[in-house]
């Protein structure tokens, strides 16, 4: 029987994405999460069916958590509609998601095990669709500069330049990277 008590599930969740992080997707196992959660040995396994579920579970719950909060929305509706608005949008992606360095780093992993499991591979797509459709109906309905396509390239731009920070941050300096994500609005949006 699988348990529902919701915050439970969610630190378990959270708990799954931070074993991905450290110790890649063959170290997650229930009995990983249960010690990451600090919670009794066998209370993951009450949760989730399997360990499939759980990969699933994790690769949403990442999608939730790199959200940006209303407030940040807001402020990217305030003030002219430019290319420095676009700039400024993306320094703003590119740092939440760099914050967010276990969950980014945990869906990398699950990325790589999404080519094994159809599933996850279904989990991921849809999330990642959803995330690109959202970002150019947004981009569309604020009227800033710049075409669907341009906010595609700047999506696959930018995610790799996150790659490089979190995984080898000696590649691309901070103030380098900085100067990277200007430079590609700078290029997409003459």
């Amino acid at each position: 029987m699988v348990r529902q008590n919701v915050a439970r599930r969610a630190a378990l969740v959270d708990a799954a994405i931070e074993v991905l992080a450290e110790e890649g997707a063959r170290g997650l196992t229930f009995r990983a999460v249960d010690a990451r959660a600090e919670v009794p040995t066998g209370t993951a396994s009450n949760y989730f069916a399997s360990r499939d579920d759980l990969l699933t579970q994790a690769g949403g719950r990442i999608y939730e958590r790199l959200q940006p909060d209303a407030a940040t929305i807001a402020a990217s509706l305030a003030g002219p509609r430019d290319r420095d608005r676009v700039t400024g949008l993306m320094h703003e992606i590119v740092d939440r998601i760099s914050a967010f360095r276990s969950g980014y780093l945990a869906l990398l992993e699950l990325r790589l095990e999404a080519t094994r499991r159809p599933r996850l591979r279904e989990v991921l797509t849809e999330r990642i669709r959803a995330d690109v459709e959202a970002n150019v109906r947004r981009h569309r309905q604020t009227g800033l500069p710049g075409d669907d396509t341009t906010v595609v390239l700047l999506y696959l731009a930018l995610n790799w330049l996150i790659v490089e920070r979190l995984t080898l941050p000696d590649v691309f300096g901070e103030e380098e990277a900085h100067v990277l994500v200007s430079a590609a609005v700078e290029r997409l949006l003459p």
